[in-house]
């Protein structure tokens, strides 16, 4: 099997201080949707291929919290924490996204996963923040590298392991 490529679009409102993502994939909601609260496979594929993830806390339910940390090299570069606000299976995650460098800067991001037809799927990642500055960081940190790359290795994930 093949693996298509598919573009991602990324794009900040010049009114509101959003970021969205929007990027289909050739697999069943469901499985995007495991792809990304099972902690084993999240682990595997978010970031850029440069980087590791290490899950330090995971509790993907309504209420539960997260935290991870990316590594180069086996050197900690940065560290990300949050809460699950909402977990509704394959449909819709709502959880805030923090880097540990800047805590003031909290994101709430709410993920919707659409059925598509030939058993795809639509991911769509809304992320809001409180400030202009904090989202114009976010893209300027290379944030669009990492969402790209991650998505490329999540693709290969889907085609070769998650049912």
């Amino acid at each position: 099997m093949t693996t298509t490529t598919h573009d991602v679009e990324i794009t900040a409102d010049e009114r509101v201080p959003t970021i969205e993502i929007v990027r289909e994939f050739d697999a069943a909601p469901q499985q995007v949707f495991r792809a990304h609260v099972d902690p084993d496979l999240y682990a595997r594929w978010v970031g850029p291929h440069s980087l590791t993830t290490r899950i330090t806390k995971w509790d993907a339910r309504t209420g539960g919290e997260w935290a991870f940390a990316n590594d180069r090299d086996g050197e900690e570069i940065a560290s990300f924490f949050g809460s699950f606000h909402e977990v509704r299976p394959n449909e819709r995650i709502v959880w805030t996204f923090t880097y540990e460098g800047m805590p003031d800067e909290v994101f709430l991001e709410t993920l919707t996963f659409e059925p598509l037809d030939g058993g795809r799927t639509r991911l769509r990642v809304f992320s809001v923040t409180d400030s202009f500055e904090s989202r114009d960081g976010m893209l300027a940190s290379g944030m669009d590298q990492g969402v790209r790359e991650g998505y490329e290795k999540l693709d290969a994930l889907l085609e070769a392991h998650v049912s």
